[in-house]
């Protein structure tokens, strides 16, 4: 089941993304640009009828603190908006105990981030990552490859088992895989033919020698998929090929002949 599309998370601190034009003059543009004694006077001041683009930008500040946090955080209003909340989760001084209160209502997109942000807390990104995990069931297939890309690696354990080629291949891209977390994919017997070729193909994983020798020793491999990486193998891993009884015939003569030992 796919999310409504929620709207793009701020900016980092730096990023033009995090300035949005705001009116000249506007209560929004001095409390984003003001200093961080004017900053927690004025939240203070407004708290009882802050806006929710207001508190955002509060948020936005980079001299915002605990105290503009909690201050935010306290007003009930202002939580009923979906924005407020998440800005609030992915705020590095907020409370550990006050983000996992909104975690179960963020979503998918939001809490990836929060599984990425190395500000927070290990365990505040694990549980993150733990909400993200049990709603991956009901992800959407353009969901789960635009995840796949950019997750962290505690999702990408999990989305190795993906079925969906396409997904497969957007992990591949994802900077954060490793070997290791491909390596039980590959050595296994149930993964799919399509996801081992997704695998080989690969401009950047498709050259590590021990992916291509899982995948030449693989009963699910098609053959047409391992006989080029045949040659590629050194003898003795060739010999192992020859002489598995789990491998098509054709996969076995070859390895032989490349041996030199005949059909």
């Amino acid at each position: 089941m796919s999310e409504p599309e929620a709207p793009e998370s701020p900016a980092p601190e730096g990023e033009p993304g995090g300035r949005e034009p705001l009116p000249e003059g506007s209560r929004a543009r001095q409390l984003r640009d003001c200093g961080a004694e004017e900053l927690v006077r004025l939240v203070r001041a407004w708290s009882a009828d802050l806006g929710p683009e207001e508190a955002r930008q509060a948020l936005r500040n980079p001299f915002c603190c605990l105290e503009v946090v909690e201050v935010v955080a306290a007003q009930a209003r202002l939580l009923a908006f979906y924005e407020v909340r998440r800005d609030l989760a992915l705020h590095p001084r907020t409370p550990e105990t006050t983000v996992l209160r909104f975690l179960p209502g963020l979503y998918w997109r939001d809490l990836m981030l929060l599984g990425l942000d190395t500000r927070l807390r290990p365990s505040l990104r694990r549980a993150a990552e733990q909400h993200l995990l049990s709603r991956l069931p009901e992800v959407a297939l353009g969901e789960r490859i635009a995840l796949a890309r950019r997750a962290s690696a505690g999702i990408l354990v999990q989305l190795r088992h993906d079925p969906n080629p396409r997904v497969m291949a957007a992990l591949l891209d994802n900077p954060r895989l490793t070997e290791g977390t491909l390596a039980p994919l590959v050595h296994s017997a149930t993964t799919s033919p399509a996801i081992l070729d997704a695998v080989i193909l690969d401009r950047r994983w498709g050259l590590r020698y021990g992916l291509r020798l899982a995948v030449a020793r693989n009963p699910a491999a098609r053959v047409e998929t391992v006989l080029p990486l045949l040659p590629t193998l050194r003898k003795a891993d060739l010999r192992a090929v020859a002489g598995d009884p789990k491998l098509s015939p054709s996969v076995r003569q070859r390895a032989r002949l490349l041996l030199g030992e005949g059909p």
